[in-house]
């Protein structure tokens, strides 16, 4: 007798089969090669891979240093038009959608995945580092009070708005081509305006993913490696381990475990809850340093902090130094751009994912003002603190020298309970490297399936795995020359990739056009009645700011899509009146009063 079975249910593939289907062999298979070969050579020619990539590093600067100084300032004043102009009014979505997440849990996300590690890694370090050495082309002396406040001006440049405007181009790209056109979630997707899709769909697409691939592995594994030996040197500072091989493994293995778990659980449950914890603990701490350091001095700081970054911006931001040997410029400005770019595939993306339902005005202002202030108070209060104890106690170099590993936890020894603080400093990188490792993950698995937006768990798995393998192994085998040689590598992507974001900006820029052209605006149709005043007291009515000539005609007014509701059952629109901050309007006793 035969027996009945689900049709479909012998045929159902298991998760590494379902994983492999999900996989775009084209963008998957040459992206893992390149990688475990980079990674091979890495560690098989540790020092000459070293001298390799620093030599490619110094044919990037010497090279295309201008570009990237003239590019990365183009992405500023991109972002901001889009931001400012009637293009902000456009939604990442469909027109009455709401946003995904609330805005503290969105900006908690994007903040951790963004650059949250690299603030707490130099928090501290840079600020003091430019106050000891300040620029040479600049003629500012050292240790001086001139240094300490063009250091704090030259870090907000390196981490505010330049920074994050690398990472509004890419993920408003992909926002809009995702949530308001449809494309699936992938970098490739953002030159379609301008190459069209059988280009896009080609092997000029491909190569794109495969890039960013790359690079957004290579900086996750990279940062997860200089994390490591930032947390290593921490314990190893406060006494409780001497740092070996065996303990760089055991923390790099914690971590990937906990970030394969977060991916695993999702945007929803694993990464939004880690990322708001994460910040709140940061947020402690800040207020930690704030409150029972120099507190009156900080804030004061703060306020000349942020006048001296809008005067300096303009000396700075198309500075290429070509009556200098660059090196300067090399170390720092040009290597951070080439660095945030490298980075703009993984960030760009996870902030897109996160993103939908939020106009590109509210996109642009959650990304690009909002941890460009929050970074700003995250400077003053650990790089002055920093700055201040070195002038007064000069206890805060070692040799000479900034240590970057261990200068926050130098920092925090010397306020109460410094031990319990530095503990906590170390749980905020550890969950700071998590949100980075399990977002990076999440992304290059996007990419990987062609920008699917839930792709299976066991290719997650894969990459936040190959992540971590990366880390461990350089650390271990090859030391840090091999992460500096494949953090160089990083950075390499960005010089072909920042041609693709120019070309984006471009694409870009015709499709909101054509947005604004084809989409109709929401507007509320009044009649002259509902202008009608509230009864006098003498019982007559009356028109209230409006003019006569309005009598008898139809007013018309702008609706902001976000006071709209739509019914569930009918589909009927509701229009949220504003509130009137004056309250009701005085009557003619009122002004008649003495």
């Amino acid at each position: 007798m035969a027996t009945h079975k689900e049709p479909g249910v012998e045929d159902r593939p298991g998760p590494l089969k379902a994983a492999w289907r999900a996989m775009k062999a084209p963008v998957f298979i040459p992206a893992s090669l390149v990688i475990f070969a980079l990674i091979i050579f890495s560690v098989v020619f540790s020092s000459t891979a070293k001298n390799a990539f620093s030599n490619l590093n110094s044919v990037i600067t010497s090279g295309i240093g201008w570009w990237y100084v003239l590019v990365i300032t183009g992405f500023v004043v991109f972002a901001l038009y889009c931001g400012f102009s009637r293009i902000g009014s456009i939604r990442l979505g469909r027109d009455l959608e709401k946003p995904e997440f609330g805005f503290w849990a969105w900006l908690a996300m994007l903040f951790s995945a963004g650059m949250g590690i690299g603030l707490v890694f130099y928090g501290v370090a840079e600020p003091l580092t430019h106050y000891v050495n300040p620029p040479p082309g600049l003629g500012i002396e050292g240790s001086t009070d001139d240094a300490a406040n063009e250091a704090l001006s030259i870090t907000f440049f390196h981490w505010g708005l330049h920074a994050w405007a690398i990472y509004v181009v890419v993920g408003l790209g992909m926002a809009y081509m995702t949530y308001r056109r449809g494309r699936p979630l992938s970098v490739r997707w953002l030159l379609e305006p301008l190459i069209g899709r059988q280009r896009v769909e080609g092997w000029i697409g491909h190569t794109v993913d495969v890039v960013a691939i790359v690079g957004t592995l290579f900086g996750v594994a990279t940062s997860l490696g200089f994390g490591i030996t930032q947390i290593a040197a921490g314990l190893q500072f406060l006494g409780w381990i001497t740092v070996n091989n065996w303990w760089i493994i055991g923390m790099i293995t914690v971590i990937t475990m906990i970030a394969t778990a977060s991916v695993v659980l999702g945007v929803d449950r694993g990464i939004k809850w880690l990322s708001n914890i994460n910040m709140a603990l940061a947020a402690g701490l800040t207020a930690f340093v704030l409150l029972l350091g120099p507190t009156l001095f900080l804030l004061q700081a703060w306020v000349q902090n942020l006048g001296n970054y809008v005067t300096f911006m303009p000396q700075l931001m198309l500075r290429t130094g070509p009556f200098t040997d660059g090196a300067w410029l090399g170390s720092w400005t040009i290597f951070y751009w080439g660095w945030w770019v490298s980075w703009a595939p993984f960030v760009g993306m996870f902030i897109a994912r996160i993103s939908r339902g939020r106009t590109i005005r509210q996109f642009v202002g959650g990304v690009l003002l909002a941890p460009t202030v929050i970074g700003t108070l995250w400077f003053t209060i650990f790089g002055d603190s920093a700055i201040l104890r070195q002038r007064d106690q000069g206890d805060m170099l070692v040799e000479g020298a900034v240590d970057a590993s261990t200068s926050l936890f130098r920092l925090l020894g010397g306020l109460p309970i410094g031990v319990i603080t530095s503990v906590i400093a170390i749980f905020v990188i550890v969950f700071f490297f998590v949100t980075s490792s399990d977002s990076g993950s999440l992304v290059v698995d996007i990419l990987s399936a062609g920008g699917e937006l839930d792709p299976p768990k066991a290719s997650r798995v894969y990459w936040c795995l190959l992540e971590g393998l990366a880390a461990a192994v350089l650390l271990v085998v090859g030391g840090a020359g091999s992460l500096t040689a494949l953090q160089t590598a990083s950075i390499a992507t960005a010089a072909p990739f920042s041609l693709v974001m120019v070309a984006a900006c471009v694409a870009m820029i015709r499709a909101f056009r054509y947005d604004l052209a084809t989409t109709p605006q929401f507007l509320k149709v009044s009649s002259p009645a509902e202008y009608r005043a509230a009864t006098t007291t003498d019982g007559e009515q009356g028109f209230s700011e409006i003019s006569s000539t309005l009598v008898g005609l139809v007013a018309v007014h702008h609706v902001d899509v976000d006071t709209v509701k739509v019914h569930e059952l009918t589909g009927e629109l509701t229009v949220a009146e504003p509130v009137d901050p004056l309250g009701e309007a005085l009557t003619d006793q009122h002004h008649n009063r003495s």
